[in-house]
């Protein structure tokens, strides 16, 4: 059953059909140049590359977030992975690092120049709940939730729809999984509280520029 397995894994690389690494530097310059992406997020992207027959070192490549995968629960073995899930697929084409050409073409459009909120601004928006069941959110780049164009999903935070009956607070804290730039039902509940103070302080701490790769 191993060497079963090497010989595949074996035949998988000579073919370069290779798990997720890091953009290659020329299609990194390509996205930045070409598509005006950030190059911070830029690095922390992935691509899955195949062998392609028009070149000696040409190769067939998709780009995705690897962040929406694990929030989509897909896990990502290698390019032909995506054939199951082309939802996935932030740009795919080619690229030869002999000719130093590159073709992408965008097949999903994220929004991933987002607003970043002050505390202030943060807490303002808690504060204009109004009504019972009411509920604001906020993309994170920290926390334990996955997907959204901070990467690590969102807070959620709900007009309590049970305050003020007994030992509930005001406000209830979640955290939640984001797909298509939505997060995914409440998610976790994480903590209550009564002051809107607490809760953007809370926040501000996993809500700012996407700075960490899975």
């Amino acid at each position: 059953m191993l060497w079963g397995k090497k010989k595949a894994e074996d035949k998988e690389k000579k073919i370069g059909l290779l798990g997720a690494r890091e953009i290659p530097a020329i299609v990194q310059n390509y996205l930045v140049t070409e598509k005006k992406m950030d190059p911070d997020l830029v690095k922390l992207l992935k691509a899955l590359v195949y062998k392609s027959n028009s070149g000696e070192k040409a190769f067939n490549i998709r780009i995705f977030d690897e962040a929406d995968a694990v929030a989509n629960k897909v896990q990502i073995k290698n390019y032909t992975t995506m054939d199951q899930h082309p939802n996935l697929i932030l740009y795919e084409g080619l690229y030869d690092e002999g000719s130093k050409y590159v073709k992408l073409e965008e097949k999903k459009k994220v929004n991933y120049n987002v607003p970043i909120y002050n505390e202030a601004e943060i807490r303002e928006q808690i504060e204009s709940l109004k009504n019972p069941g009411d509920m604001v959110f906020f993309y994170m780049a920290r926390g334990v939730s996955h997907g959204g164009p901070l990467g690590m999903g969102a807070a959620i935070i709900e007009l309590n729809p049970n305050y003020p009956g007994k030992k509930e607070k005001k406000y209830i804290v979640y955290t939640a999984d984001v797909i298509d730039m939505k997060p995914v039902g409440k998610g976790q509940k994480l903590f209550g509280s009564d002051k809107p103070k607490d809760i953007a302080s809370w926040v501000i701490n996993g809500h700012h520029k996407r700075v960490y790769s899975l």
